[in-house]
């Protein structure tokens, strides 16, 4: 690569927004980190903001030009701060407030993403009142089935339920995260993730984690999952991934880059669980992973998002084009 700065970022202040107050608060601080560190190497004016309840005063005080997201979760990823950026007429990177709160509202996304035709799992909406009586609540998913929060990813709070005896626990601990749960039918298969950067996907990848499941331990802890690059599918079956993934980010409305994840069942049958998009940025996440293997280092990456953030924008704080 290049790594000769764009003079259309030159002497720019590039804000950097990572940490937050969402439970994915380190894993947004440790993408933030490579951001920051990828903008240095680029030549780019990158200034970290760990972002609080003061937030609005701090973009006001640090006169940027453009913010780079690099939050997770809740506040970041909810469409809550793409609104006070659009209200103070800030660039940022990747998707706009609708799409990400969207995508971020698990019912809202599988309700959008069903209307489409984009095959889902069985799903079941669970408020704290309807399973106050676990013994008279009555389920029309068997087991097994997951349960996980409406409003959370790194799949924090997701529980892969076997027994009645686990559907208590793993009720109490989605319902930490909201007052709304969903309960999804368990689909046995491959966990195929691909990312899509600019409207085309990257492609897909497969991955094989050590626990049941891709949780958050085998997504953030090295040595914790194995990943295969391209997912090994029938070629018609890998196209049909993809093809499902982009429908899936052009559904929700996503811009600039996102990751779609979904499973393939024992038949081939392919199912969209959810849109990323925020996906991680961190030294084992899957998207600069997939990026690398189509050619686009970290770097690179960055500053491919860092232009698109630019140029969906009509705005005077952009660099001219």
């Amino acid at each position: 690569m290049d790594n000769r700065p764009n003079k259309r970022f030159l002497e720019k202040r590039i804000g950097v927004l990572m940490g937050g107050l969402s439970s994915e608060r380190e894993v947004s601080l440790k993408s933030g980190a490579a951001i920051c560190a990828s903008l240095a190497r680029l030549g780019y004016h990158q200034i970290p903001i760990d972002m609080d309840a003061d937030i609005a005063l701090t973009l006001q005080r640090e006169h940027l030009d453009v913010v780079f997201i690099a939050l997770h979760g809740r506040y970041g990823e909810d469409g809550a701060i793409q609104g006070l950026l659009e209200i103070m007429n800030i660039p940022y990177t990747g998707s706009k407030l609708t799409a990400s709160a969207l995508a971020m509202d698990k019912i809202a996304s599988d309700g959008l993403l069903k209307a489409h035709g984009l095959p889902l799992p069985e799903t079941l909406i669970l408020t704290q009142e309807e399973t106050k009586k676990i013994e008279t609540l009555q389920l029309s998913i068997p087991l097994p089935f997951v349960i996980k929060p409406v409003s959370e990813g790194s799949s924090v709070g997701v529980s892969i339920v076997k027994s009645p005896e686990q559907i208590k626990p793993a009720l109490e601990t989605a319902f930490r995260f909201g007052t709304k749960v969903l309960l999804q039918s368990y689909i046995s298969g491959m966990e195929v993730h691909v990312g899509i950067l600019d409207e085309k996907p990257l492609g897909a990848i497969e991955i094989k984690s050590k626990g049941t499941f891709y949780d958050y331990d085998a997504k953030y802890i090295p040595g914790m999952s194995k990943h295969i690059f391209p997912a090994p599918l029938p070629a018609d079956v890998y196209q049909h991934v993809l093809d499902l993934a982009l429908q899936a980010h052009q559904a929700l409305g996503c811009e600039s880059y996102s990751r779609v994840d979904l499973l393939v069942d024992s038949e081939m049958k392919p199912y969209v669980l959810e849109v990323n998009t925020l996906p991680g940025m961190t030294e084992t996440s899957l998207m600069p992973e997939m990026a690398r293997e189509c050619g686009i280092d970290f770097d690179a990456l960055v500053e491919k998002i860092l232009n698109t953030a630019c140029t969906e924008h009509e705005d005077k704080s952009c660099p001219s084009r």
